[in-house]
């Protein structure tokens, strides 16, 4: 075996893993029957031993009516989660409310006694994040954060990679995403609701996929940039929606990290450009590159390439694409969080590390409203 087949091979191999179910039903509530909780009642009617026995929604008859549609049968309906959570004898909800509710409705969960799977972003700020936490090491119940795409095996891959010693120390990293077109609609457009705009929407999603592989180092400085030039265009929105677009459409940011660590950053609901370029991440050994996709979707647009050197002569290593259902990335997100009650495991998103993303994304918005570089706020737990 050459030198480069034996360093692929250390990036290769697949272990598959024995599924377990509960014997018992885990009771299932759904807070917020909006577009994302979709998702979630698609993959918990496809886990045998669970049951969805209720949901809220504050718009009246719209939990009924979702719950038809999906031919979710012996469940509850209740006009917000308080109720629900008074009423229902529940092991585990799905928080799928707009971001700005996120904080309440997870707190009054973990407070109940419940565990709970909470929607990406996190929380609208950093300081809602906190109380989140607090909330959870009080309940001494299981929170896990709803980022799907580390639930991807190339992914994983990536941490794999940095974690091998290939690359190194590792010192810069240039990562972000997003859409030639592609600005949500409904609650996802105004701060009342949303909070953040495309910063929290999918640029969690590309700061989680570096700063998991790099051990979440703490963040301590940002210098942000945020603008919003399409999403308030009726060039490219309609009348009423550029009217109540108040959020980040694009994001682009410079921020240190401890262990001397430079992450480049950028993000975009919509642009010219089909994509702001693939993630680089450079270490003293080697680099890594990591195909950007079209539309960030949870996992990576191609091959990946580590540059290195062997026996004094540059190289480069393609790195396969593993063959991944992405489609059933929620599928393993909610089994994750069912398996972790089940067997009394970690979280599989803590949220201790969430919460340095969550700070990051603040302080971005920060240092553009204050048009300059600013630290990074890490409320204490």
């Amino acid at each position: 075996m050459s030198e480069a087949d034996r360093v692929l091979s250390n990036f290769t191999q697949q272990v598959k893993e024995e599924r377990r179910y509960s014997e018992k039903k885990l009771r299932i509530g759904i807070i917020g029957t909006g577009w994302i909780a979709e998702a979630h009642v698609e993959s918990y009617l496809k886990q045998p031993d669970v049951q969805i026995v209720a949901m809220a929604d504050l718009i009246p008859g719209k939990a009924e009516k979702f719950a038809a549609s999906y031919g979710v049968t012996d469940c509850n309906f209740y006009p917000d989660h308080k109720s629900m959570l008074g009423n229902e004898q529940l092991d585990a909800v799905s928080v799928c409310t707009y971001n700005t509710q996120h904080a309440v409705c997870t707190i009054d969960a973990l407070n109940h006694g419940v565990n709970v799977l909470l929607e990406k972003p996190m929380s609208a700020t950093v300081e809602e994040a906190a109380d989140i936490i607090r909330a959870e090491k009080k309940s001494g119940k299981l929170l896990s954060i709803g980022f799907q795409p580390r639930m991807d095996a190339n992914m994983q891959q990536i941490k794999k990679i940095v974690e091998s010693g290939v690359l190194g120390k590792i010192y810069y990293i240039q990562t972000g995403g997003g859409r030639r077109r592609g600005i949500p609609n409904s609650t996802f457009i105004e701060k009342k609701t949303a909070g953040i705009g495309a910063l929290g929407d999918i640029g969690c999603y590309s700061l989680d996929m570096v700063l998991n592989a790099i051990g979440y180092p703490k963040p301590l400085t940002a210098s942000g940039y945020t603008s919003n030039y399409f999403g308030t265009s009726t060039k490219y929105q309609k009348p009423e929606d550029a009217a109540r677009f108040d959020v980040d459409d694009f994001a682009a940011a410079f921020i240190r990290l401890e262990g001397d660590i430079i992450l480049d950053f950028r993000i975009s609901w919509a642009m010219h450009l089909d994509t702001p370029g693939d993630t680089v991440i450079l270490g003293t050994e080697g680099a890594l590159r990591i195909p950007s996709t079209e539309c960030w979707n949870g996992t990576v647009g191609g091959p990946m390439k580590l540059y290195h050197d062997i026996a004094g002569e540059q190289v480069e290593t393609l790195i396969p694409i593993i063959e991944d259902d992405e489609s059933g990335l929620f599928d393993k997100k909610i089994r994750s969080f069912l398996d972790a009650i089940i067997f009394k495991l970690p979280a599989p998103v803590p949220s201790e590390q969430i919460l340095y993303n969550q700070a990051i994304i603040n302080a971005i918005g920060d240092s553009s409203e204050k048009g300059r570089e600013v630290e990074v706020y890490i409320p204490e737990i």
